[in-house]
This record gives C-alpha cells, sequence and structure tokens, in this order.
C-alpha cells in the first residue's frame, strides 16, 4: 500500500464509523499522541517548558479537534494525522503567547518551518540527537558538544533544516512531509537524501570526533 493510501486510512475509519465514531475518534488520538508529543517537545519555546508540558498542549488539542470533528468530515483537505496536527500546533501557539507574551523569541535557537507552525528548537534538536545517539564518539564535554551542534543546526540551509524536522526528528511519512512542505513527494524524498547528507557531514566534522558518522 503507498503513502497516499494509507494516509487516508484514519479518514475512512472515521467516515466509516457511524454510531461508533466517538470511540475510533478516541483511538486514532491515542495512536498519534507520541508523534504529537515529539513535534510539541520539538517546537515549545524553552521559556515555556516551566510554565506547561506538551501534555497540556495536546490536551487543549483534542478538546478543540473534538468541537471540530464535523467540519473537517464534511470537508476534509488533508489526512486527519496533518489536520490534528496542525490544531496541535495552533493550540502551542497560543499556550506560548499566553505565557510568554510579547517576550522576543531568541530567533537564532528557533529553526523555521514550513506552514506557519511554531520553529523547532536547536536545542531540542541538539538534545534529541545526543539522546538518539546518532552523534559520533567524541572528546568533548556533553555541554561542548550540545554548543557545537546547536551552532551547526543554525547554519543548515532553511530547506534542509525543514525536511529534517519533518522526517528525521518527527518522523514522519515522506508524503506527508511532501504535503506539509508543499512539495510533491519525490522532490521532498530527494530533499531528505540530500539533507541527510548534510547532518552527516555536520556530525562528523565535530571536533575530536572518532571514526564515522551516521545520521540514520
Amino acid at each position: 500500500m503507498g503513502e497516499d493510501e494509507q494516509a487516508d486510512l484514519d479518514l475512512e475509519a472515521l467516515q466509516a464509523a457511524g454510531a461508533d465514531r466517538d470511540a475510533v475518534f478516541g483511538e486514532l488520538l491515542e495512536r498519534h499522541r507520541l508523534r504529537l508529543m515529539r513535534m510539541v517537545n520539538l517546537r515549545m519555546h524553552p521559556g515555556m517548558k516551566a510554565r506547561a508540558g506538551a501534555s497540556d498542549v495536546l490536551q487543549d488539542a483534542y478538546v478543540e479537534a473534538a468541537e471540530r470533528i464535523e467540519e473537517y468530515l464534511k470537508d476534509p483537505k488533508l489526512p486527519f494525522f496533518l489536520w490534528l496536527r496542525i490544531i496541535t500546533a495552533q493550540r502551542l501557539i497560543r499556550l506560548q503567547r499566553r505565557h510568554l507574551g510579547a517576550k522576543k523569541r531568541d530567533v537564532r535557537r528557533q529553526v523555521p518551518i514550513a506552514g506557519g507552525m511554531p520553529g523547532a528548537t536547536s536545542v531540542a534538536l541538539a538534545n534529541d540527537l545526543i539522546a538518539r545517539g546518532t552523534t559520533p564518539t567524541q572528546a568533548i564535554a556533553r555541554d561542548e558538544l550540545k554548543a557545537y551542534l546547536m551552532t551547526a543546526i543554525d547554519a543548515m540551509k532553511p530547506e534542509d533544516r525543514d525536511i529534517l524536522v519533518l522526517r528525521h526528528f518527527e518522523e514522519l511519512t515522506n508524503h506527508e512531509a511532501a504535503v506539509e512542505l508543499g512539495i510533491e513527494p519525490p522532490a521532498a524524498s530527494k530533499r531528505y537524501v540530500r539533507a541527510l547528507r548534510r547532518l552527516h557531514e555536520v556530525l562528523s566534522s565535530i571536533p575530536g570526533a572518532e571514526g564515522d558518522a551516521s545520521a540514520e
């Protein structure tokens, strides 16, 4: 089954659910919870994390999604997960505005993304790389390693960062990433391969690195 078909399975399940739609809706929310949590954690402003967590954002998003599900099903322009992801991102933006007010963002530490999403922070991306163990063996301290990764991520081309955030960090499918970026799937696939190659170069160039790094 192709990605286009796979992306429509949630919508088909909701449309066929009938009287069981609430139960199916709840199952789908739970199925996508981890991916949505990952997205929120990557994109949440560092100043927010002492005041609210990803679970708070998801709770608000799920309430709004339940209120808007009828509207969505009447004219589903996006696969269900991407629709839910947009609602979650919008709730994150509202929550950050409420808690942070008009505070100026540290633009250098925000990795921008297409579609009006809040940017994934280079802090979060660096922490994720370290946690996954995708960095090479190095002879430098963790804080120094994180600082180097953040600087390297900030220096990457926006199109490379965009596709890496979606595919490598958030683990969207190629089709989902293509829809998010407004490009065709073959173009998204080529861009991802190029971005992974660039990430590999970044990891391999870390001072004190021993041997080859792998971004995958």
